[in-house]
């Protein structure tokens, strides 16, 4: 199982979430350990989502001279000629 750079700092950054919840008085183990587990779920599905979003909109590219998106290949406002 190979991780991302990001998604050790996920898990390194729910971990200290997790160990800041057990400070709290009458906070047992188990409930730190179901917290952090889905808030750790909770990102993921978020990230998944955004990223399905961002590759919706973007699609083939974005034209590096007016920013419009790409479509068949092309640049609706700089390739019409």
């Amino acid at each position: 199982m190979k991780f991302e750079k990001r998604e050790i700092l996920l898990i390194v950054g729910i971990l200290f979430i997790m160990i800041g919840v057990m400070a709290l008085p009458h906070m047992n183990l188990i409930y730190s350990v179901t917290i952090a587990i889905s808030l750790y779920f909770a990102i993921r599905v978020f990230i998944g989502r955004r990223k399905k979003q961002i590759q919706k909109e973007v699609g083939q590219g974005i034209c590096a001279v007016c920013g419009a998106k790409v479509v068949e290949g092309k640049c609706p406002k700089c390739d019409t000629a």
